[in-house]
């Protein structure tokens, strides 16, 4: 599909910012890295080598507006301080907001996606998730 080498040492990548839903599907069937606080997945594009895009998505299931939105703000300082240095050229990379995630120490954070960032760039994401309706053996219904 593409490469998923970090930025070259030294170099600062360039930023965009990932719209449209369809761009959010996509990544979802990329390299996916859980952490307690946010979900990481990161999808190689054809794009410019020297640029990644991200976006930020919390469920409506997490809090309420004000919680909501104060987690992206958090998440989007985050990938704006980071991904320029870090993050994986020619890459989209999608964070998706957790129920602990608002209350996690900036810090804390800020480790927590460079071992993620690091997971995906030695190409060890997290096994696939099983389709939806797909169930388990042994599993009631």
């Amino acid at each position: 599909m593409g490469d998923l080498s970090p930025a070259a040492p030294g170099s600062v990548l360039r930023l965009g910012v990932i719209r449209k839903r369809a761009d959010f599907v996509a990544a979802n069937h990329a390299v996916r890295v859980a952490r307690p606080g946010f979900v990481l997945l990161v999808r190689p594009c054809v794009q410019a080598p020297d640029q990644v895009r991200f976006g930020v998505t919390v469920t409506r299931k997490i809090g309420n507006a004000v919680c909501r939105n104060r987690m992206k703000r958090r998440f989007r300082a985050l990938l704006r301080d980071m991904l320029p240095t870090q993050g994986i050229a020619g890459a989209d990379h999608v964070l998706i907001g957790r129920e602990g995630g608002v209350e996690r120490d900036f810090a804390l954070l800020r480790a927590e996606l460079a071992a993620a960032l690091a997971r995906v760039a030695a190409g060890k994401g997290d096994p696939p998730r099983r389709p939806r309706g797909d169930a388990r053996p042994g599993a009631k219904r």
